[in-house]
């Protein structure tokens, strides 16, 4: 996850929904409690609550998070880290990646 860090400060031209989206699995992923309320991580992150449950329901969706409703719910990682890569991220949240020739 430290290369997402690197990879947000760069001049990587990445849309705000995947910098959102890599930015929320960074938390998750260093975070201590097992599940993480989306409030929360709109807060700490500085991202617009509304759009961040439409990012976190795509990835969601495609097996990288999981979720528990209700009180004492939220969100927790499907995969350890390690096996998060950001290519897969971007793919997910802004379709095929094309080679530059």
């Amino acid at each position: 996850m430290l290369s997402i860090r690197k990879a947000l400060k760069s001049q990587f031209m990445i849309s705000k929904k995947t910098k959102y989206g890599l930015k929320a699995l960074s938390f998750i992923a260093r975070s201590d409690e097992k599940l993480i309320p989306i409030g929360i991580i709109a807060k700490e992150e500085h991202i617009p609550h509304k759009f961040l449950e439409s990012i976190l329901l795509v990835l969601r969706k495609s097996g990288f998070l999981g979720s528990k409703k209700g009180k004492g719910g939220g969100y927790y990682l499907m995969k350890e880290p390690s096996e998060i890569y950001m290519v897969d991220i971007m793919r997910v949240l802004e379709g095929p990646i094309a080679p530059l020739a």
